[in-house]
């Protein structure tokens, strides 16, 4: 499966550990552990590269400006808008692969024949949220980093999704969940990609 109605995000190059990517007007060159085979061209020497991401010796990394690039911006995926912006960890706010799932879950809402309520766990700044409430589900949207609601609230509202499709919680979402089961509360399907390293346990 591949994710192809992409406009405003491409993959330019990409080994030796990194990725070389255009994002709307701007490009960007971030790890990447998995391309571990040789670059077709020095990726770092890209002529219109805005950034990179340095991995530190001793963890974490920070990104480093080399043109003039702005804070945060908007990309377009089909009717779709999100905000974008080099964040910690070599993250962006968004996993562009991840429209392949956009658009499976949009499907399968769209030819139910009903409303789908869905819970969206580890749900971050949104991507998947707001694919499924687009396409007419109702959506709880659980996160337990604040900014990270926030964010997808943003990208909720940049893309035209009705203020009464999204319920935000910020919450630890096994303390969510072990509640939700205690209320009797049933969804008709559950999304769950938790991070490598989060904030709960």
């Amino acid at each position: 499966m591949t994710a192809q109605d992409w406009t405003d995000y491409e993959i330019l190059g990409s080994g030796g550990g990194e990725k070389l990517e255009r994002w709307k007007d701007v490009y960007l060159l971030r790890p990447d552990p998995q391309a571990i085979w040789s670059p077709e061209f020095d990726l770092k020497s890209y002529k219109k590269l805005n950034a990179r991401y340095i991995r530190s010796k001793t963890g974490g990394g920070a990104w480093e400006r080399l043109r003039p690039m702005p804070e945060q911006w908007q990309v377009e995926w089909k009717e779709l808008t999100f905000l974008v912006k080099p964040m910690g960890f070599k993250h962006t706010g968004l996993f562009p692969e991840q429209a392949v799932n956009w658009q499976l879950m949009q499907d399968m809402i769209k030819g139910a024949g009903r409303e789908i309520n869905v819970l969206n766990l580890f749900g971050y700044t949104g991507g998947a949220t707001v694919a499924c409430a687009s396409a007419g589900a109702k959506v709880t949207h659980v996160d337990a980093a604040k900014a990270m609601v926030d964010r997808c609230r943003q990208n909720a509202n940049l893309s035209g999704v009705a203020g009464d499709r999204i319920r935000y919680i910020v919450d630890d979402c096994a303390k969510f969940v072990t509640r939700e089961i205690k209320r009797g509360k049933r969804y008709d399907a559950v999304i769950m990609d938790p991070p490598s390293y989060g904030r709960g346990p």
